[in-house]
């Protein structure tokens, strides 16, 4: 779900996440979801995160029928819920295909996210978890309160016991952050996002509030 389709290529470097790289996008895209037998189901809650992701931002029905399910059913179902996520995505890329608008809606969750994925760095965070952490600031209301419940029922998770600031010194280099101002994308409602421009200390503020920290 998360790098399957959209052509993106990039490496870490100096410890940024993803800062160098380019767009090359493939003849076609084989997925075989037998392979995930073989996985941890640790490692499939870190997949799964991608798939709760695009549904918050973009369909609010694959949500619903999340929340409907127990964990087990929802893998039992995991070949329609990589579908419907990636019918999001196949959109969303096809109408911008270098991030130069729409496409941000993908980086949900993934600006404080990748922040503690680089502090974290081979401390035992996966990258689901960095996004499952991530979103939480950036959701609000009734639709924060529903993602909680959801991310807690697939064991994600929603308490981050590491050091925020440490975290959030790494979004100055993200690649959504330009002048001091970073790209966030922002869920009032489950089924829809916005994108807001907004300065470092903005965002900080945000994430201070939810994790109640200075």
């Amino acid at each position: 779900v998360d790098s399957s389709i959209g052509g993106k290529t990039a490496v870490n470097l100096g410890g940024i996440k993803n800062i160098v790289g380019s767009f090359k996008q493939p003849k076609a895209v084989l997925i075989d979801t037998s392979v995930l037998s073989t996985l941890p189901i640790r490692q499939m809650r870190n997949g799964l995160c991608e798939a709760i992701k695009m549904a918050t931002t973009s369909n609010a029905d694959l949500f619903e029928r999340l929340e409907s399910m127990s964990e087990d059913d929802i893998y039992n179902n995991i070949e329609e819920i990589i579908v419907e996520s990636l019918k999001i995505k196949k959109a969303v890329v096809e109408d911008d295909v270098e991030e130069s608008g729409v496409r941000k809606i993908l980086n949900f969750g993934h600006t404080l996210g990748h922040g503690i994925e680089a502090s974290e760095d081979l401390n035992g965070l996966y990258h689901g978890e960095c996004v499952s952490l991530g979103m939480l600031p950036v959701v609000f209301g009734e639709a924060k309160d529903r993602l909680v419940k959801l991310l807690n029922k697939v064991s994600l998770p929603t308490e981050y016991t590491g050091n925020i600031n440490d975290a959030l010194s790494y979004v100055i280099h993200d690649k959504k952050c330009s002048s001091g101002i970073v790209s966030v994308i922002t869920c009032e409602k489950i089924g829809a996002c916005k994108i807001e421009a907004m300065s470092i200390d903005q965002f900080k503020n945000i994430v201070f509030n939810h994790y109640n920290c200075t």
